[in-house]
């Protein structure tokens, strides 16, 4: 009987575990963009709170209503307990004898991301999390895009469906609620139709081309000219001759340099309009620049939703634009 006993409890613990000898680990839960921060609350109510509040509500360039990199949201450190510890990302900080700056992922769930600041006291915290700002916000906003291309890439649009695709020999993670507007075998538009709640009037859209590598050291200057460009060429209004989609003169685009797929590139955000018609929105443009074949790739993606935060759509867009894979 002990045997048996003993055999059963084995059995139970391998069911329990993977093949890294781990537990399995509950899903993570949480809202894209939202950051929960375990601290006291005289801390988050003090210069430490503050500083945080600070760096994660920068708004986000190119959105025409003010809205903020990261929501965040605090919790007590004897308040965080189970229902919280599911939490997708999260920001430990507070007093310890020695300062210390660290990142675990998937300890209580997973996807999940924990980001662990110490120091000796609030003079000492305010000034680690300053030294690390910038890569703690990348952390989570780059656990936030993987989560969401694994999302999407269980019902991902069949890249051998669209000639664009094909001819560039280039591939994406877009989810299939994407339709197709125009693909030639050189030019791809993608719209998929926002149905709910107010922006049901709304669409998300995606446009991948390409156009020869010039000089180099251009590419940036000229990532503008090229968009309004193809804007005038693909992107038409109701009136075909006088409307197209150009580059919104009156905010000034901010190009940033960064990588996709191992390769150069250049993220663009900013504002679009129609000429000579009232629709606008923001977009965010993803140029690559492929070395091998002497050319740029381009994936912009764009959004119309009038009268609603964008935020979460054109995140939705840097995902798959992020998602870029080169042949």
């Amino acid at each position: 009987m002990k045997k048996i006993v003993s055999i059963f409890i084995f059995t139970l613990l391998l069911a329990a575990c993977t093949g890294n000898d781990k537990f399995v680990l509950r899903t993570s839960i949480g809202k894209v963009n939202k950051v929960m921060v375990v601290t006291k609350s005289s801390d988050w109510t003090s210069d430490v709170g503050k500083e945080i509040r600070n760096a994660f509500g920068e708004l986000m360039v190119g959105l025409p209503q003010p809205e903020p990199i990261l929501s965040v949201s605090q919790v007590a450190p004897n308040g965080f307990g189970k229902m919280m510890k599911v939490g997708r990302n999260i920001l430990v900080i507070g007093e310890s004898d020695k300062e210390s700056f660290s990142v675990k992922h998937n300890v209580y769930a997973q996807p999940q991301t924990i980001v662990y600041v110490y120091a000796k006291d609030d003079a000492g915290m305010v000034k680690m999390f300053k030294k690390h700002q910038e890569e703690i916000i990348s952390l989570f906003i780059d656990s936030d895009v993987k989560m969401t291309q694994s999302v999407f890439a269980k019902t991902k649009l069949d890249d051998s469906n669209f000639k664009t695709f094909q001819n560039l020999g280039v591939s994406f993670t877009i989810h299939d609620k994407f339709k197709t507007v125009d693909d030639t075998g050189d030019f791809l538009w993608l719209r998929h139709h926002l149905t709910s709640g107010i922006a049901k009037t709304g669409s998300n859209n995606i446009l991948v081309y390409s156009v020869p590598l010039g000089d180099e050291t251009k590419v940036s200057d000229s990532i503008i000219s090229v968009r309004n460009r193809i804007g005038k060429k693909y992107i038409r209004g109701s009136d075909t001759i006088t409307m197209h989609m150009i580059t919104e003169k009156a905010y000034t685009p901010h190009t940033f340099e960064t990588k996709i797929d191992g390769k150069k590139a250049y993220e663009t955000r900013g504002k679009w309009e129609v000429k000579n018609d009232f629709m606008a929105g923001p977009f965010v443009n993803y140029t690559v620049v492929d070395k091998k074949n002497n050319r740029l790739i381009i994936f912009e993606g764009f959004t119309y939703a009038p009268s609603v935060s964008k935020r979460a759509f054109v995140f939705e867009l840097e995902a798959m634009g992020k998602s870029m894979k080169i042949k």
